[in-house]
């Protein structure tokens, strides 16, 4: 698939988002679609990637530490215990 494509079809789930608030103006639209996008993007590409986190941040251009934390923010690894004092 190319990014046009990509875009074309990322364009038509939003305009039937947009179509089904029914004229109601969307709220926070920008942060509601990266939670919407974030969870199954991380699935598919830990998935692809064989769970290898490393892999994984290369193919998303981000720091491990990072997809780490997204990952646990969305619930695919348990969050580290607290440190103990």
């Amino acid at each position: 698939m190319t990014h046009k494509k990509l875009q074309a079809s990322i364009r038509n789930s939003l305009e039937h988002y947009l179509n089904d608030l029914q004229g109601q103006p969307p709220c926070n639209m920008y942060d509601m679609l990266l939670r919407v996008i974030e969870p199954p993007l991380l699935d598919l590409v830990m998935e692809q990637t064989g769970q290898n986190q490393s892999k994984a941040a290369q193919w998303l251009g981000i720091n491990r530490n990072t997809l780490r934390k997204k990952l646990q923010e969305h619930g695919f690894l348990e969050a580290p215990p607290p440190a103990a004092k």
